[in-house]
């Protein structure tokens, strides 16, 4: 059924341009298009679109991501950063990782859109989140995830063509930052953040200086998705398929583990973090390795899940400053916390 009308990119002239430029289009013309579903997330919308052609034959379907009207976080650059993943590190990632884009552009008026392959045949979500996948199901998200991050592991372009590192007066800007929006936050919660949680806060934001030295040194580092949550990667319905990453506009240039961190310690309760947590990252280092990783033990990894576990215990922080709802960040903020004390990660504080 389809709920909204077709956006100005859903023009058949256009995506006959579109098409002619990815190379899928040879000859003839899109004659037509349709939405046939349209859907929000928290960020974007999509359109599911139907193509009909005059003399070619081209894909039949595609995905149109477009910016969400009257989203709750109107300052964020999600689209254009999505945009500029799909121009600079998808084109440089080695095939059947991700979907295949068409198209991504941005306008200086902030509008902007990507043109995606649709996967609806061939692929799907693991489960309806909130509902865990099952631990096979997680082990192959995982390994996806670690052959990406392979492919950009210390990688020449990274801080450069690909991710910009922030300087020293640029993390001394996001930590000051940090700290205010704390304050608003624990203001906010009261008796609902209480005293022992309040100290770790207190004490990571006293040794941020030392902490962040792993952050600076740039090495042992990737691209990393940033929201890789399991519910963001595309399984594939055939056992001989590979699974596919999406949703790129939270990503960036910096520790691997980060991702690990938010897509486990974040979203995971205890019990089936306590089962699981051991065998994923198992089974991300031992693919990092098959991917032409080299110095980077099983040691290394651990030691960066667990900073990143601790670092991850602000995103609650900034998710509530940018206006998304308590449904997302509330339960984030008690996951968090209990991986921190499983993992002890106040012993980092010295």
């Amino acid at each position: 059924m389809t709920t909204h009308a077709p956006p100005k990119t859903a023009d058949p002239d256009h995506l006959t341009a579109a098409l002619r430029r990815a190379g899928v289009l040879e000859s003839g013309r899109v004659a037509a298009a349709r939405v046939v579903h349209s859907f929000p997330t928290l960020l974007s919308q999509f359109h599911r679109l139907k193509l009909d052609y005059e003399g070619a034959d081209g894909p039949r379907h595609l995905y149109l991501k477009t910016d969400l009207a009257g989203r709750p976080t109107p300052g964020w650059d999600s689209g254009p950063r999505e945009v500029a993943f799909y121009t600079t590190v998808a084109p440089a990632t080695p095939p059947g990782l991700l979907p295949r884009c068409f198209e991504a552009a941005s306008a200086p008026d902030g509008a902007w859109h990507l043109l995606l392959e649709d996967l609806t045949d061939t692929h799907s979500i693991a489960t309806q989140w909130p509902l865990p996948p099952t631990l096979a199901q997680s082990e192959a998200i995982v390994r996806c995830r670690a052959r990406f991050q392979a492919a950009w592991w210390d990688h020449p372009r990274l801080g450069g063509e690909v991710g910009t590192w922030a300087s020293d007066a640029e993390i001394d800007v996001w930590t000051a930052g940090l700290v205010k929006e704390y304050e608003a936050f624990a203001d906010a919660l009261g008796e609902r953040l209480p005293p022992h949680r309040r100290e770790l806060y207190e004490r990571l934001f006293a040794h941020a200086p030392k902490l962040q030295q792993r952050y600076r040194n740039h090495r042992h580092q990737t691209v990393i998705q940033g929201d890789s949550h399991f519910w963001n990667c595309f399984l594939a319905k055939d056992a001989s398929g590979t699974p596919r990453l999406f949703d790129w506009d939270g990503w960036r240039a910096t520790i691997g583990a980060e991702d690990l961190a938010y897509m486990i310690a974040m979203h995971w309760y205890p019990d089936l973090r306590r089962r699981t947590e051991r065998r994923l990252l198992d089974a991300f280092h031992e693919e990092l390795l098959a991917g032409g990783v080299t110095s980077y033990d099983r040691r290394a990894l651990q030691d960066d899940y667990r900073l990143t576990v601790l670092w991850q215990i602000t995103r609650p922080i900034w998710l509530r400053a940018a206006g998304i709802p308590p449904v997302i960040w509330w339960p984030h903020l008690e996951r968090i916390h209990l991986a921190a004390d499983d993992l002890d990660c106040r012993e980092l504080l010295g």
